[in-house]
């Protein structure tokens, strides 16, 4: 007789395990532990062969009827259902997963780009906790469309950043043979709005409070608060000011090396009296690490722009501060407050480090060294009267090689 649900319910197990048929070779099998899983049995080419079909209840009669009798049809079709399964699951263990395209495209192509760390953690964090153990040939476009626009709920322009990732990466899985073709392709980005925010100057008092040291009700790390002020005195990009070592500083300069910067152009920054401070208060704290603003989670490494963007995410409301703002918004604000205080914008320009555009950068190779620290002492003047600080007269620092350690 045929099995039935309530049947296989009332199945108690026994010291031996035992099988109870339901018809056309398709058994249940019953454990000493209690555990019951569907086989069946069948002959093929003159032998008799057996495959299981799954666990009961995860397989339920019905499903177990169904897959025997899917199997049974393959049998009559000349394929040995068993072995055809046994392929499957070989193939399987070999098709990789998500987390196997990151590490070889982490160790092919993104581990040599300028950015790939930061792309790399953007993956790790918003992608990989849904797809780690994911085949990659089972990823559809759905999938990740689903997956951008939840992110783009609390970070839109993130959500920006991190499809440009998985559309690179799912092209380089289709080039390596993982897949046949990217799911992604053509996928387009939502239209960002460019950024405006700068901080007036009742909010860079109030953020230069709340980064001073001795202010222990804004409890940021330390290196991470001078790394900020940094910023707001260099307009050095967020990720330069956190990978700064002892030895780019030396002789009144901050040499940021092309290897190190985005468009593959060495920076001098000059360093005056407000930068000096920083860099001296930084090295009571790291003057045995290669870094000056040192991370305190990882050994032999800096701080990162995550933890800059963290610290001010968390924070910026104690500081009495009434609408958000970020580590990039902190530089916007010094690249505008250098055109308020008269700074011709080619000057301004290569104080942040960036290139100049068309002919002026081929023809025009004058390095503006005297200028940038000119512009500079200028700022910091503006900074002393918003903080309502004695003024340090501008004086040249010359400090040889700086010595640490």
């Amino acid at each position: 007789m045929p099995l039935t649900d309530l049947e296989i319910r009332k199945l108690k197990p026994s010291s031996q395990e035992f099988y109870l048929a339901d018809g056309e070779g398709l058994f249940i099998r019953i454990y000493p532990s209690g555990v019951r899983s569907w086989t069946l049995r069948y002959a093929f080419q003159g032998e008799q062969k057996r495959m299981t079909l799954g666990k009961y209840p995860a397989v339920s009669l019905a499903m177990a009827r169904e897959r025997a009798a899917l199997a049974l049809r393959e049998v009559e079709q000349g394929i040995d259902p068993a072995a055809k399964a046994r392929e499957e699951r070989k193939k399987a263990k070999l098709d990789p997963t998500f987390q196997d395209l990151l590490d070889e495209f982490w160790e092919r192509e993104l581990s040599k780009t300028k950015t790939g760390k930061e792309r790399r953690r953007l993956v790790k964090k918003d992608a990989l906790p849904s797809w780690k153990r994911k085949k990659v040939n089972t990823i559809t476009r759905r999938d990740a469309v689903l997956l951008i626009d939840k992110m783009r709920e609390r970070a839109p322009i993130g959500a920006n950043r991190l499809q440009g990732v998985l559309v690179r990466m799912f092209n380089f899985a289709a080039e390596r043979g993982m897949i046949e073709f990217s799911p992604l392709g053509g996928m387009r980005k939502t239209k960002e709005t460019p950024r405006t925010r700068v901080l007036s100057d009742e909010e860079i008092k109030l953020f230069w409070e709340a980064m001073n040291l001795e202010n222990t009700e804004i409890d940021i790390y330390r290196l991470t608060k001078l790394a900020l002020k940094m910023i707001l005195l260099t307009g050095q990009r967020p990720g330069e000011v956190a990978n700064m070592k002892w030895e780019h500083v030396s002789d009144s300069w901050w040499v940021i090396p092309a290897d190190a910067r985005k468009n593959n152009e060495e920076n001098r920054v000059p360093v005056v009296s407000m930068m000096q401070d920083i860099i001296d208060e930084a090295n009571i704290y790291s003057s045995d690490s290669l870094w000056v603003f040192r991370s305190t989670h990882n050994e032999g490494t800096p701080i990162t722009v995550g933890a800059m963007t963290n610290a001010i995410r968390r924070h910026w409301s104690e500081m009495g501060i009434t609408e958000g703002f970020s580590s990039h918004d902190i530089r916007r604000t010094l690249r505008t407050r250098l055109a308020e205080i008269g700074i011709d914008d080619v000057i301004a320009e290569r104080v942040l480090g960036h290139k100049l555009q068309g002919l002026l950068a081929v023809y025009n190779r004058y390095p503006y060294d005297k200028e940038k620290r000119q512009a500079l002492i200028a700022w910091e003047r503006r900074l002393q009267s918003i903080l309502g600080l004695a003024p340090t007269g501008g004086k040249i620092i010359s400090m040889g090689d700086y010595k640490h350690g």
